[in-house]
């Protein structure tokens, strides 16, 4: 063996007693889900429930939003700032409350769907097949809900002036 790989795996067996074969007895371990198993639905948080039954983003149009394309309801939001007119306003309501109606209609579906995941798994005896069917209705309806988030910033930034857009950036820090 070359002599600088020597070196190197010496470092490494020396830097990590794991590595060098050290028995460490009293290993804790910090568990990122800690706390969670008290969850009703252990996938979804009550913050991402509310936000899913109230039709909120859920951060689901950071791709439009990040890039140019602003979100309705942060728009009405900023809409002094944005020196909105009275049709962009009118315009921008309809578009965020549609927006709303149908991510609202679509996350209750999801918050059911994942609770009725969750209480397969409670009862212990979910099959491959049910399984893969029970996650792709949800990953649909999530396809769904992230679709209509994105739409409505495609919409809005049909709306805005370039102005517009460039000031929103700014005041939501992205420039």
């Amino acid at each position: 063996m070359p002599k600088p790989l020597i070196l190197i795996m010496a470092a490494i067996l020396s830097s990590d007693p794991a590595l060098a074969g050290e028995s460490h007895h009293e290993h804790i371990h910090s568990p990122p889900y800690a706390g969670e198993q008290t969850r009703e639905i252990k996938a979804l948080s009550k913050e991402d429930i509310d936000e899913l039954l109230r039709g909120g983003g859920w951060g689901l149009a950071k791709s439009a939003e990040l890039n140019g394309m602003p979100g309705p309801t942060h728009v009405l939001d900023m809409a002094a700032e944005l020196d909105l007119s009275a049709e962009q306003i009118e315009r921008t309501r309809k578009m965020r409350n549609a927006m709303r109606r149908e991510a609202k209609q679509i996350g209750e579906r999801v918050v059911v769907k994942e609770a009725e995941l969750e209480s397969r798994f409670r009862v212990g005896d979910i099959v491959e097949a049910e399984l893969m069917a029970r996650v792709s209705e949800i990953e649909a309806l999530r396809a769904k809900l992230r679709t209509a988030h994105l739409l409505a910033h495609i919409e809005m930034a049909r709306v805005l002036s370039a102005d517009q857009i460039e000031r929103y950036a700014v005041l939501r820090g992205y420039r």
